[in-house]
């Protein structure tokens, strides 16, 4: 696992031992950042169910101005200081429950939702998300779930850009959008 490319290409990241974490592969992760490779620049970004932080890591090193990240594991946590510190990025970082977060989190530019395959968190998440308003007027929210999982439909501000599926992997890019 390591840094696709921007400040810090080429770190490798710390993983986990073990697989209570489940790290996003550098395939999928390369075809998110094509999608999102206009988005980033001076974006705030939050890495929800951060496990590693790649995500995040990978916004930061791309472009983007902040990164919060959020995980109920202190192991994840230890993980995402340290993978912070080998790229020499700073960021927030929270233990605690993600979608308890959510509220208190001010407004972002990209939301990356990559929770534990067979729980409900993604559905939690996408649904506090709209109802707390979370994402600036044109902001995305990239979801990783298994690739048959049917995700709800977004409510009247937000619309399903894109599903691409890499094989075991689901990507959905829902967008919200712009303020008028």
């Amino acid at each position: 696992m390591r840094v696709i490319t921007g400040k810090a290409r080429g770190r490798k990241l710390r993983e986990p031992k073990g697989m209570d974490i489940r790290p996003t592969t550098d395939m999928v992760k390369e075809a998110v950042f094509n999608i999102l490779q206009f988005e980033l620049e001076d974006a705030r970004v939050l890495d929800l169910f951060a496990g590693t932080g790649q995500l995040g890591i990978e916004a930061l090193s791309r472009g983007a101005a902040e990164a919060v990240f959020v995980d109920g594991s202190s192991a994840a946590i230890r993980i995402v200081k340290e993978n912070l510190e080998l790229c020499g990025f700073k960021a927030k970082v929270l233990q605690g429950d993600a979608i308890g977060y959510l509220p208190a989190l001010g407004k972002f530019d990209i939301v990356f939702l990559d929770p534990p395959y067979d729980s409900d968190l993604l559905e939690k998440a996408l649904k506090v998300i709209e109802n707390v308003d979370l994402l600036s007027g044109g902001g995305i929210i990239v979801c990783e779930s298994r690739s048959q999982a049917v995700l709800p439909a977004p409510g009247e501000n937000y619309s399903v850009e894109l599903e691409r599926r890499y094989g075991k992997v689901k990507i959905t890019v829902i967008r919200r959008k712009l303020d008028t």
